[in-house]
């Protein structure tokens, strides 16, 4: 196809005028963490993706410390959150985040396999932008992520003072 540009009708011409914030993935099972890369690469997705393995690496990226001191400045278009996690989990993370001037804003989306009604509770109540249960079906996993990756990465608009 002439002049195509290869991606989803609703990501086409919306790449010349933005800037392509990282998506950062907090998951501590190397299975999730690459279906969900994969999902957001099979989206067409230009944002660069990030993968941290718990809330303490999160955390260190997110405020450009330790290991990750050297990384290119910018917040992230979005976090994809997994709550249960060793050594800080993602709840820790979020009220942190939420805690920190300079991360309040970021959007995050829980991404986990907890049902638990306490989890959601306490997620809404930290200032979560989205819960989203982990579906069984890797179908379904990898629409739900893809959807996301879509909204969050492309499609929502972050003033440049963020």
């Amino acid at each position: 196809m002439a002049g195509s540009t290869g991606l989803p009708p609703l990501t086409r011409g919306l790449f010349m005028h933005k800037k392509m914030f990282t998506i950062l993935i907090v998951e501590d099972s190397p299975a999730d963490a690459e279906m969900t890369i994969d999902a957001l690469r099979e989206a067409k997705l230009a944002n660069p993706i990030v993968h941290v393995e718990d809330g303490v690496e999160a955390m260190e990226w997110l405020l450009a410390q330790g290991a990750h001191a050297g990384r290119a400045d910018g917040n992230p278009s979005l976090v994809l959150l997994d709550i249960k996690m060793p050594r800080m989990d993602g709840l820790e993370v979020l009220k942190r985040m939420r805690a920190t001037e300079a991360l309040c804003h970021i959007p995050v989306v829980i991404l986990s396999s907890s049902r638990e009604e306490q989890d959601l509770v306490r997620s809404w109540d930290l200032g979560v932008n989205a819960y989203v249960v982990k579906p069984v079906d890797v179908r379904q996993f990898f629409e739900a992520v893809q959807t996301l990756g879509q909204f969050w990465g492309v499609l929502n608009e972050i003033p440049d003072v963020y």
